[in-house]
């Protein structure tokens, strides 16, 4: 009888290990996928990130209503845009 429930405590803790093992590797995922997203492009895939270019930030100042109509179109072309 000893040897019976010996052999079955045994299979639950080779089951448990097992289990924890997984666990660890399963949140280890998670942590280096999460740094590694934040540090190329928060909120972003690396694929869809490009950089904006003056005429970008331009025409955002002035959808913001930072600079006047005339001042967008002197700026826009001494850009060349």
């Amino acid at each position: 009888m000893w040897g019976y429930m010996a052999g079955y405590e045994g299979g639950w803790m080779g089951f448990g290990m097992a289990l924890f093992w997984i666990l660890i590797l399963a949140v280890l995922v998670v942590v280096v996928v999460g740094l590694v997203r934040g540090v190329f492009a928060p909120g972003a895939s690396p694929e869809r990130r490009q950089e904006r270019t003056a005429l970008d930030i331009l025409k955002e100042r002035y959808a913001r209503g930072e600079i006047e109509r005339e001042e967008f179109e002197q700026k826009k072309r001494d850009l060349g845009g």
